[in-house]
């Protein structure tokens, strides 16, 4: 087959994890939504670990500042509460997921403490491609006083970040 050109198509698939930081904010599921709709493809082994952080337990004492007692019924009432936040935000952004039509290995990653400095330590573990994270708006001076964690993670991950903006 003298002269013939034979043109070989890759068909070996592109692995891809991407990690989603979600919340309780439409922002968030906005932002998921988005990545969704621009960052996968029908050639990819799709990996999207959906990543939430609690805020760090609070440290309890039997006694709070004004002296009253708290009761152990009262201490794992609050942890239940955080449980069932959890899985209430992790329900609703799977529930995004279903929607889209591509074939998507779904990781839930639940981390506690400070958002910036957990999110940046599990991007850097799961070896994520991406960071997408939905950006709340906020104006100059209330991102000055509250910091931003989407700013943060931008100048600390070592992957391409993804800040999805809703419009108002």
């Amino acid at each position: 087959m003298e002269g013939e050109t034979r043109m070989m198509m890759n068909t070996k698939k592109e692995k891809r994890r991407i990690v989603v930081a979600v919340d309780e904010s439409e922002e968030s599921m906005y932002a998921l939504s988005w990545c969704l709709s621009n960052l996968f493809s029908t050639n990819s082994d799709n990996t999207l670990a959906l990543l939430y952080v609690k805020p760090p337990p609070p440290v309890y004492s039997t006694i709070d500042a004004a002296g009253y007692m708290f009761s152990s019924d009262v201490i794992a009432a609050m942890e239940k509460y955080g449980s069932d936040l959890v899985d209430s935000v992790m329900e609703r952004a799977l529930a995004v997921c279903r929607k889209s039509s591509y074939n998507i290995n779904v990781e839930r990653v639940v981390g506690s403490g400070d958002a910036k400095d957990v999110i940046c330590s599990t991007v850097k573990k799961l070896k994520a491609e991406t960071l997408v994270m939905g950006s709340h708006g906020y104006g100059f001076f209330k991102r000055a006083l509250l910091g931003s964690v989407s700013n943060y993670c931008a100048k600390n991950v070592k992957c391409p970040v993804v800040i999805v903006k809703k419009d108002k």
